[in-house]
This record gives C-alpha cells, sequence and structure tokens, in this order.
C-alpha cells in the first residue's frame, strides 16, 4: 500500500513538473495566438477601409477636355476626350487669371506672350455664354459653325490665316486649367506654340475658352 502511494505521490511530483517546465511555453504560444490574430484583425480592417476609399475617389466627376480644331476655311472637330477628375464648380478664379496664367506658362515654355485682340474677344465671350447655357462643352460645334450662325462675325475668321479654339472644364485653379491643357495632346499648342500672336481668354464657373489666331 505505501509503495502505492509513493508511485502516486512520484507520479503527482512528475506531472507538477512538467507543468511548471511548460506554463511558459503555454503562454508564450497564447500570446503569439493572440498577436496573430490581432494581426488578422487589424488588415481586414484596414482592407475594408481601403476598399472604401477608393469606391468613394472612383466618384468624383470628371473633367472634360476638348481637342482643339484649327479654323482652315473648314473646321476639323476631334472627338472628345475625357479626363477623370474632380470637377470644382465653385472657384474664385476667372477669365483674368486664366490669361494671366497662360502667358506665364508660354514665357516659361520660351514663346512669346499673345496680344489681346478685342475681336477675339468677342468670339471668346459669345463661346463661353453658349457653354454655360449648354452646361457642358460642345465638342466645338458652336465655334466650327459660328460663321454659319453669325454671317456679322465671319470677317473675324477671314482677317486670320488661322483661328483656333480651346476648351476646358473643372479646373479647380487657373494654374491646373493650364496644366490640363498643357499636358493634353492638341492642347498644348496653347502654351507651347510660338505661332501663335493674338489671342483673348474667357473663364466662368470652371469653364474655359482660349481663342487663337496668327
Amino acid at each position: 500500500m505505501f509503495k502505492n502511494l509513493n508511485i502516486i505521490a512520484n507520479t503527482f511530483r512528475a506531472l507538477k513538473m512538467v507543468v511548471y517546465i511548460s506554463l511558459p511555453f503555454v503562454i508564450l504560444a497564447l500570446y503569439l495566438l493572440g498577436m496573430i490574430n490581432g494581426y488578422s484583425v487589424g488588415w481586414n480592417d484596414a482592407s475594408v477601409a481601403y476598399k472604401d476609399l477608393i469606391e468613394k475617389s472612383d466618384q468624383v466627376s470628371s473633367i472634360e477636355i476638348m481637342p482643339t480644331p484649327i479654323q482652315t476655311p473648314e473646321a476639323t472637330i476631334v472627338p472628345t476626350r475625357r479626363v477623370t477628375q474632380s470637377v470644382y464648380l465653385n472657384v474664385d478664379w476667372g477669365g483674368p487669371d486664366l490669361w494671366e496664367s497662360v502667358n506665364k506658362r508660354r514665357i516659361i515654355h520660351g514663346v512669346n506672350p499673345l496680344d489681346t485682340r478685342s475681336e477675339l474677344c468677342t468670339i471668346a465671350s459669345i463661346r463661353l455664354n453658349e457653354l454655360l447655357e449648354l452646361g457642358k462643352l460642345d465638342g466645338h460645334e458652336g465655334f466650327s459653325n459660328m460663321t454659319e450662325r453669325r454671317p456679322d462675325l465671319e470677317w473675324i475668321f477671314e482677317k486670320y490665316a488661322n483661328v483656333t479654339e480651346f476648351l476646358a472644364y473643372g479646373g479647380k485653379t487657373a494654374e491646373q486649367t493650364v496644366d490640363l491643357w498643357e499636358n493634353t495632346l492638341g492642347h498644348s499648342k496653347l502654351v507651347k506654340g510660338g505661332e501663335y500672336v493674338w489671342g483673348c481668354v474667357y473663364a466662368q464657373n470652371s469653364f474655359a475658352v482660349a481663342i487663337t489666331a496668327f
């Protein structure tokens, strides 16, 4: 009987020793499992937040930039190119700011600043009002048929060898609108084209019209 009691006591002491030895490892394993679980939860939360951010960014409006038709005997209309960008309707810049920005950019590119001409401002003013009333860009349609609609303005197109229209919409600032023109194929001539001598710019509510000529 005493022998059995000694065996039980020895077994108990052995189990107790195993528990003492393994306890730190068990605690460490539980800690590591907690860290891994916390990392997984945090990663999932971050993924959800990132996905929401991407979805919100995809909901911004688009900026329309119309490629430039060159007024020869008949204006050439190039299909509309759309550039995704947030649209800012409540802007605090207008035609004078844009005119200054265009000429500053032309000087940076080593070409002459444009000189204004009142008849070109007449065209720019008419076109801006048309776009504001329409509420969007028209693919230069109003520019290409202007002499048909306004025979009284035909002399302006006959006066110059070339009359060109540049349109943009959605720029938050005058400088951003110039950036859009400069970085769009066909529009960069507005700020880099040394052949243009005269021009006029009208802008309101992020709609921008630039008329140039030589």
